[in-house]
């Protein structure tokens, strides 16, 4: 049936409407066609609303910040593309730099500045914040901000930044925020919409390339791996929801398999026979704590080989170690695996050599073992974590994205946002290693791992392969896989430096009005209401209790809480007595005397109330002791409440009080709650990091008063340092010696830590995290003029973590440059000789950005 003269017009105006529209005409430049989702987000965009998009990895979230930065520059104004690592930020700003050019493009990460000005700017979320804070006048003409990975914000020492960038954005600024999909994102998005206004929340949970599930496993080193699915197919052959009866009758099988191979050979053994069986079958067969015959678990080399006989390759090998990484890299090569032609190895040669040369020396080359590096990589395989310098990373992410390298063994640190999709991702083991305990991956953990596998455009499947593993049950990886799998929940808490650059714009009740706003708030006020609503229980309880035993010869409320006050003393007083720290014997003789003496005031107290001749006294303390037991828990509950309602607004002031008492604060004349800052409170507005305080104060006592440059980058890499296996490390010596000028300084920072730690704690605030000295002598070292080979001879570090340290050491040195003057002459001094340091650090593989 034809369409009408009035429906053909209707269509006809709806398309030229829609041809109008910035949505429309983005969607012409993109070379694939728009889902649902991206148009909507677009839409809301345009419309003038916030957007939070919510997808897997993969599924084309970023559409909707790509459509934000087309927006901007149709509209003429600015727009800023936030990222949570420098990484992320370089691979950005060349993909916009593809597409508008580098004259309107920029980037800002801390160590590297762009083209500062452009009408696009991509830089790290910290880079925003501090612009903020400075009321950069950059900010006049911003209108679009992307935040990036922006469940970031539940990192417990980054988080932060992302809300302090939500609430402080200008107001005629609109939000782009990009999420992994969480359990909790319409709590997210309520409160992004109570701090910006209105807020639109698009959820998608479709994977463009749908994920097939599967477990490695081999019967011993003589057979060829298995892979089985971990979910049994449906008619048409699909995965379903439902685990695979065979997976588990195959381990089953290979467990009886186990105790077989080691059954009289263990009895053997335990008797102290020694057979070769017993130690041939021990070679393939390990035992977990509880003695129990383990199955062989798959060797890292032949799960590659396997994957590369199945087609299933490019992949990512997630292993929870940098030793791991390496490690599998070397067993690879041992075991003769090749997974590239002469062709591709001759053009990975190539391209490893065209991106290395020019940007570091031979020696240095040479120092991070730069020719078995390139080696491996001709033959397709390579490591990716951390340790590794940023050209070795963009390296292998250059390679793999061209096809070349066939396998990547990363660490987890590769699952945050990097453009490095794969056929298949492997994950070694359903727990890691913390830095404190091994613990069980998380459903978050497990799913921004797994969202790598599948190319859009490329593959039609992705393949998430679990390699079986001690412990290894199918269930648990079954619990890890489902879709919306995890909470976002604030890391936010107020600083020393954010307290001290809101109160420089902001009146004391406005600050902590603002404060009121942050996602922490929002959480604790939306569970609050549950122990409001437990206080209303208990209180009516209470109420309905003191009726009960209303007394007419006295007060018996006030006998119940006589009774329960002696109570506490008696079971706690001496408790907590007992674990106190007494200066001598006699403080402690007192201590114990004066509670002695209380508890005999509340028993006489009891003993001459009047309603204890009351002849009804026995049922009234039946309804007394409930009264008591309610009473209790109110006052916890209580507690509770209290803690939650305005509990970030009373860090803050728990904060200011500290900053009042050392003289960075003072109060304006005549008034008790309007604060401004001193000279010292505008030297740590320019401090950022966890030591703020700590810096500041050194700064202020005049520690670095006399030191050299090279004195001063070696003392104040202990603020910046942390060690891997965690505690506060030496040096293998101090520069000029033990009573020398950096040793002092270094005594001088242990003790300002010291000082303000236990200000923290009687205040009621965290503890502080304490200087490591451990690189003390490696970086005054490479400030003197040492080279790579010799900064990294005779100790642990690896060429990544020097130059993250060292990156992060001369990014500190820039802020006391800038900071230090605000104390007049002496200041002037010290930011001197922090300019002369951060030239001193900042050179060689140190001064490599990675953008080119």
């Amino acid at each position: 049936m034809q369409d009408s003269p009035a429906q053909r017009y209707a269509k006809f105006r709806r398309r030229q409407v829609q041809e109008a529209s910035a949505v429309a005409r983005f969607a012409h430049t993109v070379p694939f066609e728009l889902d649902d989702f991206q148009i909507e987000a677009n839409q809301a965009l345009e419309d003038g609303r916030n957007v939070l998009v919510a997808a897997p990895t993969g599924a084309g979230k970023t559409v909707a910040a790509d459509f934000a930065m087309f927006l901007a520059q149709e509209r003429n104004v600015k727009a800023f593309y936030t990222t949570p690592i420098k990484a992320l930020s370089n691979q950005k700003y060349h993909d916009l730099v593809a597409v508008y050019g580098s004259e309107k493009v920029g980037l800002l990460t801390g160590d590297t500045s762009i083209n500062a000005q452009a009408d696009i700017v991509v830089m790290t979320t910290e880079v925003l914040r501090n612009m903020l804070y400075e009321h950069s006048t950059t900010l006049d003409a911003l209108r679009y901000v992307v935040l990036d990975e922006v469940h970031y914000l539940a990192d417990r020492l980054r988080g932060p930044v992302w809300e302090e960038v939500i609430i402080h954005l200008p107001e005629a600024v609109r939000i782009v925020a990009l999420s992994a999909t969480v359990s909790n994102v319409e709590d997210f998005s309520s409160w992004i919409a109570s701090v910006r206004g209105d807020t639109q929340l698009i959820v998608s949970e479709r994977r463009p390339v749908p994920l097939e599930q599967h477990v490695m496993i081999q019967a011993d080193p003589k057979t060829e791996p298995e892979v089985i699915d971990l979910y049994r197919r449906d008619a048409a052959g699909e995965q379903t929801i439902k685990i695979n009866a065979g997976l588990i009758d195959r381990l089953d099988q290979l467990d009886r398999r186990a105790a077989r191979h080691s059954g009289p050979d263990h009895a053997a053994q335990h008797r102290g026979g020694k057979h070769e069986d017993f130690k041939h079958a021990s070679r393939h067969h390990t035992r977990g704590a509880d003695d129990k015959p383990q199955r062989h678990t798959p060797r890292r080399w032949a799960v590659v080989d396997e994957l590369h006989y199945m087609g299933l390759l490019p992949g990512i090998y997630f292993i929870f170690s940098r030793n791991g990484c390496d490690q599998a890299v070397q067993q690879c090569l041992e075991a003769g695996l090749q997974l590239t032609d002469d062709d591709e190895a001759r053009h990975i040669r190539q391209i490893v050599d065209e991106m290395a040369e020019g940007e570091m020396s031979y020696d240095d080359l040479k120092a991070l073992s730069f020719p078995r590096f390139r080696f491996a990589l001709e033959q397709g395989f390579a490591p990716h974590h951390a340790g590794m310098i940023a050209l070795f990373r963009q390296i292998v992410e250059t390679l793999f994205e061209m096809g070349l390298v066939k396998m990547v063994f990363a660490t987890e640190t590769l699952a945050l946002g990097i453009n490095m999709p794969a056929r298949s991702v492997v994950v070694e083991k359903l727990e890691k290693f913390n830095g404190v305990e091994h613990v069980s991956l998380t459903p978050g953990e497990f799913t921004q791992l797994t969202g790598r596998a599948g190319r859009r455009g490329i593959d039609t499947l992705g393949h998430a392969i679990v390699v079986d593993h001690r412990g290894f049950v199918p269930a648990t990886a079954a619990s890890l896989s489902s879709k919306r799998v995890y909470p976002l929940h604030s890391s936010f808490k107020a600083t020393f430096n954010m307290a001290v650059n809101l109160l420089n714009t902001s009146d004391y009740d406005t600050t902590r009005g603002t404060l009121d706003h942050s996602f922490a708030q929002w959480e604790a006020n939306e569970s609050a209401w549950k122990l409001e609503s437990r206080m209303t229980t208990l209180q009516q309880a209470i109420a309905g209790y003191e009726q009960a035993f209303a007394c007419g010869h006295g007060d018996f409320r006030e006998l119940m809480d006589i009774r329960m006050r002696l109570a506490d003393l008696e079971k706690e007083g001496r408790r907590e007595l007992k674990h106190r720290e007494f200066t001598d014997d006699a403080e402690r003789r007192q201590a114990f005397h004066k509670l002695d003496a209380q508890i005999a005031e509340l028993r006489r107290l009891d003993r001459e109330h009047p309603c204890r001749s009351c002849p009804d006294l026995a049922q009234h303390m039946t309804w007394g002791h409930r009264w008591m037991r309610e009473e209790r828990e109110l006052r916890r509950v209580t507690e509770r409440y209290d803690a939650r309602t305005g509990s970030v607004a009373r860090q803050f002031d728990r904060i200011c009080d500290i900053l009042l008492a050392l003289g960075y604060l003072e109060r304006r004349s005549g008034s008790d709650n309007d604060l401004l800052l001193t000279d010292r409170g505008q030297l740590l507005r320019h401090l950022y990091g966890e030591q703020d305080l700590v810096l500041a104060q050194t700064i202020v006592d005049g520690a670095f008063d006399a030191l050299t440059p090279q004195g001063m980058a070696a003392a104040l890499s202990s603020l910046v340092y942390e060690s891997r296996r965690g505690g506060m490390g030496e040096p293998h010596h101090y520069p000029g010696g033990a009573h020398g000028a950096v040793a002092q300084t270094c005594d001088a920072l242990r003790k300002q830590s010291s000082h303000i730690d236990a200000l923290c704690r009687d205040y009621g605030l965290e503890p502080m995290q304490q200087p490591d000295f451990g690189v003390v002598d490696i970086m005054d070292a490479w400030s003197s003029g040492a080279d790579l080979v010799e900064v990294l001879h005779d100790n642990e570090l690896t060429g990544g973590d020097f130059v993250r340290t060292a990156k992060r050491l001369a990014d500190m040195l820039q802020q006391v440059a800038i900071a230090a003057p605000y104390l007049g002459d002496s200041g002037e001094q010290v930011a001197r000789i922090a300019t002369k340091a951060n030239h001193s650090i900042n050179r060689g593989v140190v001064a490599y950005s990675g953008v080119g």
